[in-house]
């Protein structure tokens, strides 16, 4: 499953103004025990393999050991009693925030994010316009007062008397799904196993009578060996009241063994579509299951089809990257799905499509325009009708319906929360809901800067400014460096509250459209996976280069942050570029790319970063590796790690193994570790801990930048 960015926290102590000195405490000891391997005829010495067994008592001391030095050195830092009380206020607004809409016979449901809940629960409501309606279905607060149950995601039935919902634990994302009736929230007796994983992720279909439904199956201890439990993801049928024991196999003994298999119905529940992944590159192949109790397979891998919506008309629409790398739409009609008929609705043009909807009258499509958004609405024969009206600078999050057919859009930017918005077809005017975010953030002094740097090989790679209005150009303004550029995820406008205190401080924050990243379409991806993965570097120090140049901070004064994917960007830019930055924070983090393919998600990373097992890719992996370009003796910026001992998707061993070679380089900057036992790469972490990462963070940035 793809990595994404996410902050995680644990617990940590001694503030010195930035750099350590000799008579400062030494970091926790990390003994050598080198461990040879060969690749193609180079070899390899890796000093910390020991570090890889979070098992071993020696591991734990030594976790132990990183958290309590970290915790004493930020503990102690001189803003952290501020910072604590301010993102305190800022994160924990009760504010609603409602996500995931689904309507079902007239009764909506919504993924309800209200704090200082510390999770987030699945509610319905009467409408987009009665917010005081909304009631509890599934709520893991209730079920867990520690806030360590989360909802991997949910499914109302097609006929919406019932709700099933995968739950799971400690930030593991390993779900069971319970089923909830919806005019009671009582738990039924069904519980399904290991449906949802870090690795492939998980999903539900009901069928058409709402009897039972169709679920993503991981295997079963002893039906595959250990080290494959979290692979060969298949579907299985579940009818509603027998032993699960019971349960049919439905589909997918013969998908890949890195399978990601997405499921839905169609509004009626008499078509059921699987889309399934072959492991995280981009390469998708879908099956159709109809009437007839048969499953066919409508699209392959080579096909470039990567997502498919049931419309009301009896027909299939489906997004091709086909010969199209920004993205067209196609239409098959369900009674006859055939891949070779298929009708272009939308061709492809200048801007990436990314979502769609087809409604009762129109197909409304969501593009990309390099990060903001944008909504065409077309009639059914591919005509454009209309630009939906948006704010500009803004992105979409999601699509909708309302009970008349209206559409529903989820907008957010910059300087506004979160809002749901109706549009009306006839009179195309836009109107608020009820469904608004508010927050103790005000941006209403905060501007909102694009520039474009040019990468190592000529590419102009945008990024987004946030500062206060009036800042001055003099090169001495602390920047806070943002990057991801993976696995076509793009980075978008979004709506960051505990970004206040940074602004109101006068830092200056920068957020990088990177290759890798889907912002231009599939090329831009491309650009930036397997062999070609050191144009995301270069396109981020290239950004950090045009920062300093245009005089708005300095390399001592300069910061980046990313998180997973965006944690092996912080480590590539920090062992390349060491000198252009005074500090990295860098969450849940890939930093040894030889072994990674070794680790269940790490195997499903290989379609996007390649594998060592083929020359070239590992050529590749070798020469930006940060594990492997640490150098003893180099002066490296201050650093700080954070890692959730649960993290499915990226193993913690990557952050403590970097963290042990980079304090013993002897670097007089801190290099500090967080390690936190409840969480795991961020998804399902507890509000509460969320705050307290992010205190860790800024409070960290802050002593960097001298700022108290």
């Amino acid at each position: 499953m793809q990595l994404h960015h996410v902050l995680i926290y644990a617990s940590l102590a001694l503030w010195v103004a930035g750099t350590l000195s000799a008579a400062d405490p030494a970091p926790p000891a990390s003994r050598k025990q080198p461990v040879t391997d060969v690749y193609h005829g180079v070899t390899v010495t890796d000093d910390y393999r020991w570090l890889e067994d979070a098992t071993s008592a020696e591991t734990r001391q030594w976790t132990e050991a990183q958290n309590g030095y970290a915790r004493r050195y930020l503990d102690a830092l001189p803003a952290r009693q501020a910072l604590a009380g301010e993102l305190q206020k800022l994160m924990t607004y009760p504010s609603a925030r409602y996500s995931d809409l689904v309507l079902r016979r007239g009764t909506l449901f919504a993924l309800l994010t209200q704090p200082p809940k510390q999770q987030a629960m699945v509610v319905s409501l009467q409408s987009v316009d009665a917010p005081t309606s909304a009631r509890a279905i599934v709520d893991p607060n209730a079920l867990d007062a520690g806030g360590h149950t989360a909802v991997d995601f949910f499914v109302p039935s097609t006929d919406g008397k019932y709700v099933a919902a995968s739950l799971s634990h400690g930030g593991s994302e390993s779900g069971d799904v319970h089923v909830f009736e919806t005019a009671t929230g009582k738990a039924l007796a069904d519980v399904i196993p290991r449906v949802n994983g870090g690795t492939a992720g998980g999903g539900v279909a009901w069928n058409a009578d709402s009897s039972g439904f169709y679920y993503t199956r991981y295997p079963r201890p002893g039906e595959r060996v250990a080290a494959d439990l979290d692979f060969y993801q298949q579907v299985w049928f579940h009818r509603l009241g027998t032993d699960g024991k019971q349960d049919t196999y439905s589909i997918g003994k013969d998908f890949p063994r890195i399978a990601e298999v997405a499921l839905k119905s169609s509004e009626d529940g008499r078509y059921t579509l699987a889309t399934v992944a072959n492991g995280d590159g981009g390469d998708f192949e879908l099956f159709l299951l109809g009437p007839d109790g048969q499953w066919i397979k409508i699209a392959g891998f080579a096909d470039r089809i990567t997502h498919g919506e049931f419309g009301t008309d009896g027909a299939l629409y489906l997004l091709s990257l086909q010969n199209a790398p920004m993205g067209k739409l196609v239409r098959i009609p369900l009674t006859a799905p055939q891949l070779s008929a298929a009708q272009t609705v939308v061709p492809e043009t200048k801007v990436v499509i990314e979502q769609f909807l087809p409604a009762k009258e129109h197909l409304y499509v969501a593009d990309l325009v390099g990060g903001p958004s944008q909504i065409r609405m077309f009639d059914r024969n591919g005509r454009l009708e209309k630009t939906v009206p948006m704010a500009p600078v803004s992105s979409l999050l999601e699509l909708a319906q309302d009970k008349t057919g209206n559409l529903l859009f989820q907008t957010v930017s910059y300087t506004q929360p979160r809002a749901w918005q109706r549009f009306d077809a006839g009179s195309g005017k836009v109107t608020a809901t009820a469904l608004k975010e508010t927050s103790a953030a005000d941006f209403s002094d905060v501007e909102v800067i694009r520039e474009t740097a040019t990468s190592k090989d000529g590419t102009a790679v945008p990024m987004t400014i946030l500062r206060r209005k009036g800042t001055k150009l003099d090169g001495q303004n602390p920047a806070l460096l943002y990057g991801y550029g993976g696995y076509s995820i793009s980075r978008k406008p979004n709506f960051i509250p505990y970004l206040r205190p940074l602004l109101d401080r006068g830092v200056v924050w920068v957020e990088a459209n990177l290759r890798g990243g889907g912002e231009f379409g599939e090329a831009w991806h491309r650009a930036g996976n397997l062999t070609r993965k050191q144009n995301v570097f270069d396109d981020f120090a290239a950004c950090a280069q045009f920062l300093i140049d245009r005089k708005y901070t300095t390399p001592a004064r300069l910061a980046i942050e990313g998180g997973s994917n965006g944690g092996l960007l912080m480590g590539a830019e920090l062992t390349q570029h060491p000198e252009l930055f005074k500090a990295v924070v860098s969450h849940v983090g890939i930093y040894d790319m030889l072994r990674v393919e070794l680790s269940p998600n790490g195997a499903f990373n290989v379609t996007e970063f390649g594998t060592v097992k083929e020359l070239d890719e590992f050529r590749a992996l070798y020469a930006y590796s940060p594990y492997h370009h640490v150098r003893d003796g180099a002066q490296y910026p201050a650093i700080l790690f954070q890692t959730g001992a649960n993290d499915p998707r990226v193993d913690p061993a990557n952050s403590r193994k970097m963290t042990a070679r980079l304090q013993a380089t002897g670097t007089r900057q801190p290099v500090l570790l967080v390690t936190s036992s409840t969480s795991g790469h961020g998804i399902g972490t507890a509000l509460s801990e969320r705050v307290a990462q992010q205190v860790d963070v800024e409070a960290f940035l802050f002593a960097e930048w001298g700022i108290r």
